[in-house]
């Protein structure tokens, strides 16, 4: 059983949970501490570390994660429903493929059983082995990476930088779409660029997003996997001033796109990458995953449609295409856009898919201009 092969957490850090004031968070979660588990039915979260940095350039052998929970458990919790479960650790393995195997069994076990799985630490390739986790499930996958690179195939690269390469190319390939929140032009070659462009995938400048949050919203409520790189956030915040980055996400920045991120009713999974065992990255990354699952226990419940009775229709005709629809939810104000897709079975058969979208988005179909997102979709699907 796999949950023999996580070791959890010792005996020095569950008395530092008991010192805890009653109303803190490490009050309010279970710490598993078995060889066996069944119980999924009474967690909506759970918490994995990941101590295995091996793929990044001068990784540490061994990533110590209890810095983060001790500043995350000292938090206190918001008018939360969701239970959380605190695994322990997954250990390195004799070699990465034997990491990426207990964290791929891991998160395809907690999927099966609708229990979401919060990722923490370890270099960012393990995106690699929770995508894999999906391929049980026979489904589709939309990962989103809030980076500042695209961690795509460079020669001589560690397994970080170049993840997303394994990815699209591995099979099986259940990919569907990929995006890319804030990455840095400098930081990445045109040729990376022009391949995420060829593919028809997203990729958001660092400065789109901060100049405009709501950008990222209907990205990542679209997405399954997110993985978010600790790279991504500037220094001056971060405290990370020995893989020095001057620009990068704010600490509100990030905490917003992590909320965001736990509000969107089809993310499934979510990890937090390339902490480098510096104290003073440990308060952010508790904040962004108290954000994270805030987020999780204020869902809408809109995904899928039960009935699209409860939504209103908007029709908006174009001149040089068919009629584009849009779908409003009186519940949340939050609009998604309907895209006839070919089957990938039969290109004569056709599915509609709706994909989320904003206002702005409707409002530059109302003044002829095609939503980029469902363009891009479109073209997608004639791939």
């Amino acid at each position: 059983m796999i949950f023999e092969l996580i070791r959890p957490l010792d005996y020095d850090f569950l008395k530092f949970i008991d010192g805890l004031p009653s109303q803190s968070l490490g009050k309010k979660v279970t710490f598993h501490s078995g060889t066996s588990f069944d119980s999924f039915s009474n967690y909506q979260i759970a918490i994995v570390g990941v101590l295995d940095n091996r793929g990044l350039e001068n990784g540490d052998d061994i990533v110590d994660i209890s810095k983060v929970r001790k500043a995350f458990y000292s938090l206190y919790p918001g008018n939360w429903a969701s239970k959380i479960i605190d695994f322990g650790d997954i250990l390195p393995g004799e070699s990465l493929a034997d990491t990426y195997y207990l964290v791929r069994k891991l998160t395809e076990i907690l999927l099966k059983n609708n229990v979401i799985p919060v990722v923490i630490g370890g270099s960012q390739d393990m995106t690699y082995a929770m995508y894999r986790a999906y391929d049980s499930l026979e489904q589709m996958v939309n990962l989103v990476c809030i980076d500042d690179r695209l961690d795509l195939m460079k020669e001589g690269s560690f397994p970080a930088a170049s993840f997303l390469s394994k990815i699209i190319v591995d099979e099986p390939n259940n990919l569907f779409n990929y995006s890319n929140l804030g990455y840095q032009t400098y930081f990445n070659s045109q040729e990376e660029i022009d391949l995420i462009e060829g593919l028809y995938f997203e990729a958001y400048r660092l400065g789109e997003i901060v100049n405009n949050g709501k950008l990222a919203e209907p990205v990542l409520r679209d997405a399954d996997l997110v993985s978010l790189d600790l790279n991504s956030i500037k220094s001056g915040d971060s405290g990370d001033y020995e893989n020095f980055n001057p620009n990068g996400f704010d600490g509100r920045e990030i905490c917003s796109l992590a909320r965001y991120s736990g509000l969107s009713d089809r993310v499934s999974s979510f990890g937090v990458f390339n902490y480098n065992n510096s104290n003073s990255e440990t308060l952010l990354i508790a904040q962004i995953i108290w954000y994270f699952v805030e987020g999780v226990n204020f869902r809408s419940n809109e995904y899928p449609f039960t009935s699209k009775e409860s939504y209103f229709k908007y029709i908006v005709p174009l001149e040089d295409y068919e009629d584009l629809v849009f779908y409003k939810s009186d519940v949340s104000g939050r609009w998604w856009i309907e895209v006839e897709m070919e089957t990938s079975v039969n290109k004569n058969i056709t599915r509609k898919l709706l994909l989320p979208c904003d206002y702005d988005d409707y409002q530059s179909a109302i003044r002829q201009q095609v939503p980029d997102r469902w363009w891009r979709a479109l073209k997608k699907s004639l791939l």
